[in-house]
Parts: structure tokens; C-alpha cells; sequence
């Protein structure tokens, strides 16, 4: 299993269970140098979806008990084992990203620090337990993401932006189950 994309770069593989191998031993690390408990760290993203072609770059869920709080410490613990926070903003999220080396271009990991049992948490555990549940989400998710991916010059912003209704969709669907 080969992880990391340059920035920008938009390539699909197809789905491997080495992902979650993956995950669960940086679930591990993120233990181990934090006091972040088992069940604020989740597996999310396509790489957590079962037969997902996905980007190889393994996305983390970890729940804090309130963002707005973090200090340093927790981001020092992080950058001990490899993370470092990106200067991406999103409202309610903190994204920490693992490079293959120094030259920080290819990224393998993602962190998504997050309130913990909180909209956005409930929304990316929901999603990807629903295209889990849910075969012909699944694979109208899977030939969007392939149909996106294969067009020239696609940029990372581009495909992100062009699965947004979808992703929104599967969202309202835990709203009106609520």
C-alpha cells in the first residue's frame, strides 16, 4: 500500500483493507502521545467506506471536548508524531496533515480535530456509515468521485467542491432521521 498525494493532485485507487490497518496504528500513535481517549478517534473518509476507490490519504476523526479550547500542548503532541496543523479554515475544524517527508509535498494523513458528538462529527461518522450501509449510494458515490477524477486538469478544490452536493445530501438525510 503505497499513501500520499502531492498537493493538488487528484488520483483514485481502488479500495484495500490495508487502509484500516493504517489507521488503526496512527490511532494508536495519536493515543499514545495524547490524552485523547478510543472513542474520539474514528476512521472517516473514503478510505473508511468498504470497495471505495478513494484518494490514498487516510482521514481522522478525532473529537475534542470544545475547539475553542485547544491549546499547544495538544498540537505539540501531535507534531511529535508527525502532524502538522495546515492553514486550511473551516468553521468548527482544526486539520492537521502527515507528510512522507521534509519537503512536506505529499501528504498521507489527515487529522480532523472537531467538537466531539457535535454537528460536524455527527455528520462525517454518519456519512460514512451510511455509503457503508447503503449499496447504491455507494456506488452512485464511487462512479461520481471516478467520473470527477478522470477529468483533465481537475484541481483538489474543483473535485472536492463538485462531490459537495452529495456529500450535503447524505447529511440531510441524518437531519431527517433525527
Amino acid at each position: 500500500m503505497k499513501l500520499g498525494l502531492n498537493k493538488d493532485e487528484v488520483k483514485l485507487v481502488p479500495y484495500t483493507s490495508e487502509w484500516n490497518a493504517e489507521f488503526m496504528r496512527v490511532k494508536q500513535q495519536i493515543k499514545d502521545a495524547t490524552n485523547i481517549g478510543d472513542n474520539h478517534i474514528e476512521h472517516i473518509g473514503s478510505t473508511a467506506i468498504i470497495g471505495m476507490v478513494a484518494k490514498p490519504i487516510i482521514d481522522i476523526l478525532v473529537g475534542v471536548e470544545d475547539i475553542a479550547l485547544v491549546d499547544t500542548s495538544l498540537m505539540k503532541d501531535l507534531k511529535k508524531i508527525g502532524f502538522l496543523r495546515l492553514k486550511v479554515e473551516r468553521p468548527g475544524e482544526i486539520v492537521f496533515a502527515k507528510f512522507t517527508d521534509d519537503t512536506y509535498e505529499v501528504k498521507t494523513h489527515y487529522i480532523h480535530l472537531v467538537d466531539f458528538e457535535k454537528e460536524l462529527w455527527n455528520n462525517l461518522l454518519f456519512f460514512r456509515d451510511y455509503l457503508n450501509a447503503i449499496v447504491n449510494a455507494r456506488e452512485e458515490y464511487k462512479k461520481m468521485k471516478i467520473t470527477y477524477a478522470e477529468r483533465e486538469n481537475m484541481e483538489i478544490t474543483e473535485y472536492t467542491d463538485l462531490k459537495g452536493p452529495f456529500v450535503k445530501s447524505i447529511y440531510e438525510k441524518r437531519k431527517s432521521r433525527s
